[in-house]
């Protein structure tokens, strides 16, 4: 322990002044605070620190200093720091800032205040979420515009090698769940159009509600959950191992290399998986109405087709590009947008199955307001 005299102190009257000598640094950091902890006011109702002794002062030293100060104010003490040569005066008043600001207890906050923060930050969140995914959408067309004036530009091997991925390998999941829910709708319509003795309506209700909307809802939101999660999945992990910056660097543009193939694959398969979809919940209807209706196969087919106008199948399969380009839009922006870690990845693929069917349900509004208007 050094015996230096880091502090003098003088008394005038009710005067103190404290003079801080030698240097003031980490290194000797605990004799400085040891002998300016046992400073005391005694009495005293001004004291002034002069530093005009100081030889060096770092953050350490300063820190010691406005305990000092700080320990004199609370008692009453009327204080006052002078005497600092000018090439310190900018770390103590970044000291004295940072300390004023550690000091300053914020008020309380309200829950409604809280709850009102939260909207409004959430809010904010979402229309620059909006805005930077309708400048994905122009860059999308952009790019789109690019591949039809030069075609050799398209990966066609990457295309087909995500088509397998997102259409052949959905078809099991697709198909299973198609079928049971043509099982369901059939055998609760059949129950309430029991009471009226129409249960061959029944067909009826399979053919607009299948062909028409759930069908392909129903494959586009499988497909959100599956295939949109995996494209930000892919590019979110690409990202990560900073594989898209490499391709940046040899002049890849990663819109062509990773997102194209992508969207267009997705846009050629949904309307297939549509059809798909359609079949097996038809099929699934159709077996239920035999078994728990009696209504043969020759009266399903023949009530089907009396049920069935040129418009039905059409209007869900019109859907269906639209609700492709959607999906594979919004995952492969969410996984351009992660930021570089395990964590980024996961909340951006979650962010991506949400916004995907949230966008898919909307534009199944807006098609169902122009199908109403239109009187189709």
């Amino acid at each position: 322990m050094s015996d230096r005299e880091w502090v003098k102190t003088s008394r005038d009257d009710d005067r103190l002044k404290i003079v801080a000598a030698g240097p003031w640094t980490i290194r000797h950091a605990p004799d400085i605070e040891r002998q300016a902890g046992a400073l005391t006011p005694n009495g005293a109702r001004q004291a002034v620190f002069d530093l005009s002794r100081l030889d060096a002062i770092d953050t350490a030293g300063a820190l010691v200093l406005f305990k000092v100060v700080d320990r004199f104010k609370n008692a009453g003490v009327e204080t006052e720091v002078a005497g600092a040569p000018g090439d310190f005066s900018d770390l103590l008043a970044r000291v004295a800032e940072a300390e004023e600001r550690h000091a300053v207890p914020q008020p309380p906050v309200g829950r409604f205040s809280h709850s009102l923060e939260v909207i409004g930050h959430s809010t904010v969140q979402a229309f620059r979420e909006g805005r930077d995914l309708l400048s994905f959408f122009g860059l999308t067309i952009v790019v789109f515009g690019r591949i039809i004036a030069r075609p050799r530009r398209l990966r066609l091997i990457s295309t087909i090698n995500n088509m397998e991925s997102a259409g052949v390998r959905a078809l099991p999941i697709v198909g299973l769940l198609s079928f049971l829910i043509g099982v369901v709708l059939a055998y609760q319509g059949a129950d309430q159009l029991r009471q009226f003795g129409a249960e061959i309506f029944t067909v009826n209700l399979l053919a607009v509600s299948v062909l028409r909307e759930i069908g392909i809802l129903l494959t586009a939101i499988l497909v959100a959950g599956r295939s949109g999660s995996a494209f930000t999945a892919q590019i979110g992990t690409m990202k990560v191992r900073e594989e898209i910056d490499a391709m940046e660097t040899i002049g890849m543009d990663p819109m062509e290399v990773l997102v194209l193939p992508r969207i267009i694959a997705l846009v050629i398969v949904l309307p297939l998986l549509g059809v798909y979809a359609d079949i097996m919940g038809m099929t699934g209807g159709a077996i239920m109405s035999m078994l728990v209706l009696d209504i043969s196969l020759t009266a399903f087919i023949e009530q089907l087709r009396l049920a069935l106008t040129p418009w039905t199948i059409w209007i869900g399969l019109m859907k269906a590009p639209v609700f492709a380009f959607l999906i594979a839009m919004v995952g492969c922006f969410q996984g351009l947008r992660v930021e570089g870690s395990a964590e980024s990845v996961g909340r951006k693929t979650t962010q991506s199955v949400v916004q995907a069917i949230f966008l898919v349900i909307i534009a199944d509004a807006v098609f169902s307001i122009i199908f109403s208007t239109l009187h189709i």
